[in-house]
């Protein structure tokens, strides 16, 4: 697709027979779960970190299944999706989580369905953010990645809008308590020390914009033209703010 038209979360999907991880910032689970719901019993869902117990959305959750757990519900006539966790456990704020699975495990799904999602990244509900050294999660095996960030982060002080804000504005050169302007979004979403961190030679990359409304429109517009002087050949998608597997 042009890198100004409008996406359909299908957009986002690599070859049957390939992982496809979610990196980056705000959208990430709202992006797996309109991929789920898309795709139907097709599909095996799953993070290699952590997500709110509640986020569970239309898939038929299953708690450390087994391969052959996985394969007779895959082959079964329910037409939800699959989301794996390991196991679900309280955390010190009370709140329950969804633990993921190692990064080696996903690959060993690809036999079972056409597609393996993997929500292979945190952000604390922030819809920008810079990598940790040990981030992302990626899945083993063969992998593509999509980039997302939040259209809201455009502008906003990155101090208050961004997770790791330090590593951010260190990997945009900057200091945290100036904007993410989209020029710094560009680099950030393009550079080594931002989306594209461990990102395997072999991998499929492209960028969705999630949180796109009338408000940031021309920002959104301002970033695309900055990623594509920067890297023309990236896939760019954006998704509109209320509806995420429809056009925008």
């Amino acid at each position: 697709m042009t890198t100004n038209e409008p996406a359909h979360v299908a957009d986002l999907l690599g070859a049957q027979g390939r992982i496809t991880a979610l990196v980056g910032g705000g959208g990430k689970t709202t992006l797996l779960q309109a991929l789920g719901a898309h795709l139907g019993r097709r599909a095996i869902l799953t993070t290699t970190t952590r997500m709110a117990a509640t986020e569970v959305g239309g898939a038929r959750l299953l708690l450390g299944p087994s391969l052959d757990d996985l394969a007779e519900a895959a082959d079964d006539d329910d037409p939800r999706p699959i989301l794996v966790w390991s196991r679900i456990i309280d955390t010190s704020s009370g709140d329950s989580k969804g633990l993921g699975v190692d990064t080696s495990v996903p690959a060993k799904w690809l036999a079972l369905v056409d597609h393996v999602l993997v929500e292979a990244d945190g952000s604390r509900g922030h819809p920008a953010k810079a990598p940790a050294p040990h981030e992302p999660s990626l899945p083993t095996g063969p992998t593509d990645v999509v980039a997302v960030m939040g259209a809201n982060a455009l502008n906003r002080v990155i101090a208050d809008q961004c997770h790791r804000p330090l590593r951010l504005a260190a990997a945009v050169q900057c200091s945290p308590y100036e904007r993410l302007t989209p020029e710094r979004a560009a680099v950030l979403l393009t550079s080594p020390g931002g989306a594209r961190r461990s990102v395997p030679d072999d991998a499929d990359f492209s960028i969705a914009i999630t949180m796109v409304d009338e408000t940031n429109r021309s920002l959104v517009d301002h970033l695309i033209a900055e990623i594509s002087d920067r890297e023309p050949g990236t896939p760019i998608h954006r998704f509109h703010t209320q509806r995420v597997g429809d056009p925008e």
